[in-house]
């Protein structure tokens, strides 16, 4: 039996495409709909990452009622126009609201990368690189791009260096293309 499907909307992260499948059979509405999510540009994080974004939300959500009642009763206070204390509450409730819809869409567009075990680096491995010209070793944790964080010795895959680092294994030596030069770095330790 055919449902009518009549538009079947994919929201893109680059503009919002419309797949018409009305009237059309199922396997020809499958594969209008296959055609339109080729446009969807999901975010490889790994499930720490996925985590974290989620505790962040839940946090954001327990100041929500706070600040909506902040914005109560700066809005009490009266004359709107010249209320320092209803513009703040205002604007710190939609900035509130902003970090919740972007972490949201984050976490719409996840797509969670678990490393495989076959000591090659991907997103989730720790891998400790001994830089060439100094002789010096840093590990580093490979994730996502919302997840990286230099301070926390976090790179993303996207990154020259997690770049060049991508798909190695322990012992090989690569060439990282960085915007000012290029350096090379050897591979020491790949870690789950």
């Amino acid at each position: 039996m055919n449902f009518p499907f009549y538009h079947i909307i994919i929201i893109s992260s680059k503009y919002n495409k419309i797949a018409n499948v009305q009237g059309e059979t199922i396997p020809m509405q499958r594969k209008k709909i296959q055609e339109a999510m080729k446009n969807v540009y999901f975010q490889k994080m790994t499930a720490n990452g996925y985590h974290e974004i989620e505790e962040q939300i839940a946090k954001l959500q327990q100041q929500r009622p706070a600040k909506i009642e902040q914005l109560k009763a700066a809005r009490a206070l009266g004359d709107l126009s010249e209320n320092t204390e209803y513009s703040t509450a205002k604007r710190e409730l939609r900035h509130l609201e902003s970090r919740l819809r972007y972490l949201n869409k984050q976490l719409q567009y996840a797509e969670i990368v678990t490393p495989k075990n076959d000591h090659t680096i991907d997103l989730g491995t720790t891998v400790t690189i001994e830089f060439e010209d100094d002789h010096e070793q840093e590990t580093y944790h490979i994730v996502g791009k919302q997840e990286a964080d230099l301070a926390k010795q976090k790179i993303s895959f996207d990154s020259p260096l997690g770049q060049a680092l991508l798909h190695k294994t322990a012992g090989t030596t690569v060439t990282v293309e960085a915007p000012q030069s290029s350096y090379k770095v050897k591979i020491v330790k790949v870690e789950l």
